[in-house]
């Protein structure tokens, strides 16, 4: 899953990080690098506190609604504060560079996550490189936290909620 969080990144990279005078050309990668780590590092981190819900909620929200869930914003001072230790920028720079990627990328990864014609990710491979392949999740239960869960399973058809079952033998 990192690999291909990390060519998303890379792909919204454009003016937040690539064309930005802040970062020299020489530390793209590893910004984007820095980049990819906190949105993974947040969810993972998400999964180990207990709070699999919020990051299941994140991808159940759509797409438009990524960016305001409460992870986004755990994501966006981790990055702020990575971008700040890594290359020496300062808050205003760093949160620059944050907000104009962070909304971009978590909304294409939702979409491409819900989306059953796009394989680059899925939510049982999500869910597994977060806790490290370990199951055991009472799923009915969590998903039985989302409002309009019911509706939403048969309008994704074959999307996030269906792949959540199966990652489970549901």
């Amino acid at each position: 899953m990192f690999d291909n969080l990390l060519d998303l990144v890379k792909g919204q990279a454009g003016n937040a990080i690539i064309n930005n005078p802040a970062i020299p050309n020489e530390h793209n990668d590893a910004a984007v690098e820095v980049a990819s780590s906190s949105i993974f590092d947040t969810l993972k981190n998400a999964v180990a506190g207990g709070n699999l819900n919020s990051v299941l909620g994140m991808f159940s929200g759509g797409a438009a609604n990524a960016g305001n869930s409460p992870l986004a914003g755990i994501m966006q001072n981790d990055m702020v504060q990575n971008l700040m230790h890594k290359f020496g920028l300062d808050q205003s720079q760093a949160g620059n560079v944050a907000s104009g990627l962070l909304p971009n990328v978590l909304q294409n990864l939702v979409h491409k996550t819900n989306d059953p014609n796009d394989s680059s990710f899925n939510i049982q491979g999500i869910v597994s490189s977060l806790t490290g392949g370990s199951g055991g999740f009472d799923v009915n239960s969590l998903l039985n936290q989302f409002p309009g869960n019911q509706q939403q399973t048969n309008d994704i058809g074959g999307g996030i909620m269906d792949s959540l079952k199966g990652l489970f033998g549901n």
